[in-house]
């Protein structure tokens, strides 16, 4: 689904698998993959009942709605999700997994034959074909090809066929490849006959001694002691097609937001017909980072403000009106957290930026071992009031794992924003530079849409914000030598982190 666009365009089909509930489709879809934008994916399941091309001449059978996001950011790169769509009734779960491709460009022609398989069929011999499984890094397989069935022979011959190296390993020439060898049935509850493994750079080989598999069954083997095998499996033929470069890509990241309340005439105003300024900021870049947060529990912060009951001026304060729990549930909690404090406090300057950062970036000086980072988003449309203490706060933060965005709303003057950003001239304070650029600023009011679509406005403003997140990500660990310690890779930098969100506002105005 585009951007902005409520229709739905196919982007592919599975193939189809016959007679069964659990279906482990091989086909790989390739996609696109950004990080600052919000990508939208909807799998339909369908029970094919003839070889019509039209869907609706098919039983449907559930859908599901995600993210892509959602999809990388979950553990392992591995997404499990409820199938809906039909009233009443449970549609089982579909998995998705998503895995950062090489740009490996090489492909191989490969061919196999087998040797005194072992027979299943009662009347004749096997009907054997192989199941290729590629490894993925969270230690399970994801399969990648099937052979075409060879009827009644234990000895078969199978087909050469050609397979990207980035499908059968992604690139990586010593990477686990996985074989299951089985008997083929007509009602899909295949025979099992045996498997065993090997790599990319061991089929490279060509034929040779190396090349000769035997293939085993677990269950035999834990049974019979004087079992040796199922089997054999030669690979005798290898051609290399194309051959290039691999490099990697990949991102991850965690978010802070502060912002401003307001009255009726103002930025801050609650239209019930749709969103202020504020809220589409918030709900643009939240909507995009809370699928990186495995909890999506968020701390939502405000300054600028009197509180109540007494009045007292507060430039840190929960929005939630729980300074024990600020954690709101996911961004529709933070926004309402957000509407809910609007109505309790009185906006107020001046506009003080750097408790915050310190806020943020006490808990990022907890963490050395790089298994978060924090984000600080700030919206804000007031001038700031504490230029020499923010810059301070910045220099000390900038050697901490964290980020900040800084979000201007309204016609204000934001050229002291522009000197935080270092885009030009890298901040400094008391003489001493920021260790690295962790600072983006940019004005919301250069995003909105002329026609008035605000969904457009807020997908250039989150596609701008969070653009230079990964490597501000990627220049923290690389500096402090932190290796890829997880499942997924963000530019040649497999990581896997804990991902944190707090929203602060701040409330003159």
């Amino acid at each position: 689904q585009g951007i902005g666009n409520k229709e739905w365009r196919e982007f592919g089909r599975t193939e189809v698998i016959d007679n069964t509930l659990n279906p482990d489709f091989v086909r790989k879809f390739i996609l696109d993959y950004f990080f600052e934008e919000r990508q939208n994916l909807k799998f339909d399941l369908y029970d094919v009942d003839s070889k019509s091309t039209n869907l609706s001449k098919h039983d449907f059978l559930g859908q599901a709605c995600c993210t892509l996001g959602e999809v990388v950011g979950s553990l392992g790169g591995r997404m499990e999700k409820a199938l809906g769509g039909i009233p009443g009734k449970k549609c089982g779960t579909i998995i998705v997994k998503a895995e950062e491709l090489s740009n490996c460009r090489e492909s191989v022609m490969m061919q196999f034959c087998g040797n005194k398989l072992d027979k299943k069929d009662f009347f004749g011999k096997s009907d054997p074909f192989l199941v290729f499984y590629r490894s993925n890094e969270d230690g399970t397989f994801t399969i990648c090809h099937k052979t075409e069935v060879v009827k009644n022979t234990l000895n078969p011959v199978w087909q050469a066929f050609k397979i990207s190296v980035r499908a059968l390993c992604n690139g990586d020439y010593d990477r686990t490849i996985k074989i299951e060898v089985y008997d083929w049935d007509r009602d899909g509850s295949h025979d099992f006959i045996g498997e065993f493994s090997t790599s990319y750079r061991e089929l490279s080989r060509g034929q040779s001694q190396f090349n000769v598999y035997e293939v085993i069954n677990p269950k035999k083997k834990g049974k019979k002691k004087k079992y040796l095998n199922s089997g054999t499996v030669i690979y005798f033929s290898c051609q290399m097609v194309v051959l290039n470069g691999c490099t990697k890509k990949y991102t991850f990241s965690s978010i802070w937001f502060p912002g401003n309340p307001a009255q009726p005439t103002s930025l801050h105003y609650m239209n019930p017909y749709q969103l202020n300024t504020y809220a589409m900021a918030l709900k643009a870049v939240g909507e995009i980072i809370q699928d990186y947060d495995s909890d999506k529990m968020f701390p939502a912060l405000g300054f600028g403000a009197k509180l109540p009951p007494d009045g007292r001026i507060s430039h840190e304060f929960a929005l939630n009106g729980n300074p024990q729990n600020p954690y709101c549930n996911g961004i529709d909690g933070v926004m309402e957290a957000y509407y809910q404090s609007l109505k309790s406090v009185q906006l107020y300057g001046p506009t003080n930026f750097s408790p915050v950062i310190n806020h943020v970036a006490r808990y990022a000086a907890s963490v050395k071992d790089g298994s978060q980072y924090f984000i600080l988003l700030i919206i804000t449309d007031g001038v700031i009031s504490d230029m020499a203490q923010t810059k301070e706060s910045i220099v000390n933060a900038a050697s901490l794992p964290m980020s900040i965005i800084i979000v201007g709303v309204g016609p204000a003057e934001f050229d002291a924003m522009i000197e935080l950003d270092g885009d030009e001239v890298r901040i400094s304070s008391r003489g001493r530079y920021a260790e690295r650029d962790i600072v983006q600023f940019v004005p919301f009011r250069d995003y909105i849409d002329r026609t008035g679509n605000h969904i457009l406005s807020m997908a250039r403003l989150a596609k701008d914000v969070l653009a230079e997140i990964p490597d501000q990500f990627l220049s923290y660990m690389r500096t402090r030598g932190i290796k890829p310690t997880g499942l997924l890779p963000l530019q040649a930098f497999p990581v896997r982190m804990s991902l944190s969100f707090t929203l602060c506002l701040s409330m003159p105005g």
